[in-house]
């Protein structure tokens, strides 16, 4: 496959979305909103769940599901309320030592007026600060698009792991065609250049996991699952000064 096919995987209709994987691999689910500023954003699902009996801190960017949906929850792009109530819910996993589980799908951060108004971009400088100083263990997840700073904002983690079919980037490759190649034709060039495959991101050891995707996602759901029970264990043992240590070299060597 082309990285530009597997750019159109990752966008695909059907394909299961953030709030669908929390369902799945989580028991006890329980939706916080807001972020205690401005309002609720639906484009990101945040709240406190078990894992095998175990409380964790759940977010996950979430495009929706038929149209009446995707529209309600901004096709998955998030305003700068999204980012600063993920950073609360984060702030509070730390203060009462659950890690974090973050599932991002996003095409990037939304980029209209109002959000621009509010703050976009420092809302997204502010979660990258935070998280890399957190406390407690952060696993990110990405399940479909890892779109520019949009995903990053959810992805400063320990460890980045990333489904088979899912993609990572700096930019779109239809963005990447017309800003750099000057021809929005040129977006199957551009995919390539990009290296924004899960492959790629496995190369480069941007992310540390790539994970098999099935026709059957609920095999998918029972790989990261099991993923989950097997590392974040270990992580959860780690003082506080050697979690902040490794995760500032894992940034640092990139």
């Amino acid at each position: 496959m082309s990285a530009y096919d597997k750019v159109l995987l990752a966008r695909a209709k059907g394909r299961a979305t953030g709030l669908t994987y929390v369902e799945a691999i989580f028991d006890d689910f329980i939706e916080l909103h807001g972020d205690r500023r401005f309002s609720d954003d639906p484009a990101i699902v945040g709240g406190i769940a078990c894992l095998n009996g175990e409380p964790v801190t759940v977010i996950a960017m979430e495009k929706g599901g038929d149209m009446k949906d995707k529209v309600r929850r901004n096709f998955g792009s998030p305003n700068p309320e999204g980012y600063r109530k993920a950073l609360r819910l984060m702030k509070q996993a730390e203060k009462f030592h659950r890690p974090v589980v973050c599932f991002v799908d996003t095409s990037g951060a939304f980029c209209g007026l109002g959000a621009e108004e509010r703050g976009q971009g420092q809302a997204i400088a502010e979660n990258l600060v935070e998280m890399m100083d957190l406390q407690t263990p952060v696993i990110s997840i990405l399940i479909g698009e890892g779109g520019s700073g949009g995903a990053l904002a959810l992805a400063v983690a320990d460890q980045v792991w990333i489904l088979e079919n899912a993609v990572y980037s700096v930019i779109s490759p239809e963005g990447c065609a017309s800003i750099l190649r000057k021809d929005a034709k040129k977006v199957k060039e551009a995919a390539e250049c990009l290296k924004l495959t899960a492959q790629d991101m496995e190369k480069l050891g941007v992310v540390e996991r790539v994970i098999p995707e099935e026709k059957d996602f609920g095999l998918i759901y029972d790989r990261i699952k099991t993923a989950l029970l097997e590392t974040l264990p270990d992580l959860q043992t780690l003082p506080a000064d050697e979690l902040l240590q490794r995760r500032y070299e894992r940034f640092r060597k990139f």
